[in-house]
């Protein structure tokens, strides 16, 4: 994934309820960092309502730019009436790590496959349009060995950009290690550089997912 891609995803989860021609529609959403989390999600919702006529679901596990971590199931309807039409709306919101099933109790009078598509589409349209939302938030984390005398100008350095440092280590020289949003990497190695005259290593050693509240 590239450090320059920003998107919004679930801040928790939610479930909301309507109606059409008496059959009940309701629509859960949650979120989904990956295919497995999705799943079990979808899982879940299955058991708590065992006796419902369809499950149908959609999901976009991760990054909403990344097409390979898409799924879909019309569940029994008819085919293209519920989940394509469920992913679309979720791909053209651009939130990533959301999964949402929409599960119907059957009332007794059929929708046709028009009436399908715009009871599962405007099922999620109403839930995403109480959705809270957070912002996703690329984090890295990093080793930084260094001589000594350059230890006090560094931290400075890593509380002015914001960077946390998470531990210390002090044998012949001092490691740090640090962890910083994903997209102030080239940043923060050049200003390490510039403070320790190329003195410092710096290895990065993980990107892992964060979120923050809007």
């Amino acid at each position: 994934m590239s450090q320059d891609i920003f998107f919004q995803v679930p801040a928790g989860n939610i479930s909301i309820e309507q109606e059409i021609k008496r059959s009940r529609f309701i629509t859960s959403i949650g979120r989904a960092p990956d295919k497995q989390r999705a799943k079990a999600f979808i899982e879940r919702i299955r058991s708590t309502y065992p006796d419902a006529n369809h499950h149908c679901w959609a999901y976009v596990a991760g990054n909403p730019f990344d097409t390979v971590l898409i799924g879909m199931s019309d569940d029994g309807e008819p085919q293209g009436t519920a989940g394509k039409p469920m992913l679309s709306i979720l791909q053209h919101r651009k939130i990533g790590e959301i999964v949402v099933v929409v599960t119907r109790y059957f009332g007794g009078i059929k929708l046709g496959t028009g009436g399908l598509v715009r009871a599962y589409s405007s099922s999620v349209q109403m839930a995403l349009q109480k959705l809270p939302l957070a912002e996703f938030v690329a984090l890295a984390t990093a080793q930084i060995t260094l001589p000594y005398p350059y230890e006090n100008r560094i931290r400075r350095l890593l509380e002015k950009m914001q960077v946390t440092i998470k531990d210390a280590l002090y044998k012949d020289r001092v490691l740090l290690l640090v962890e910083f949003p994903a997209k102030i990497i080239v940043d923060l190695k050049q200003q390490i550089a510039n403070q320790t005259q190329g003195e410092a290593d710096y290895m990065e050693t993980h990107t892992s997912r964060n979120s923050e509240l809007k």
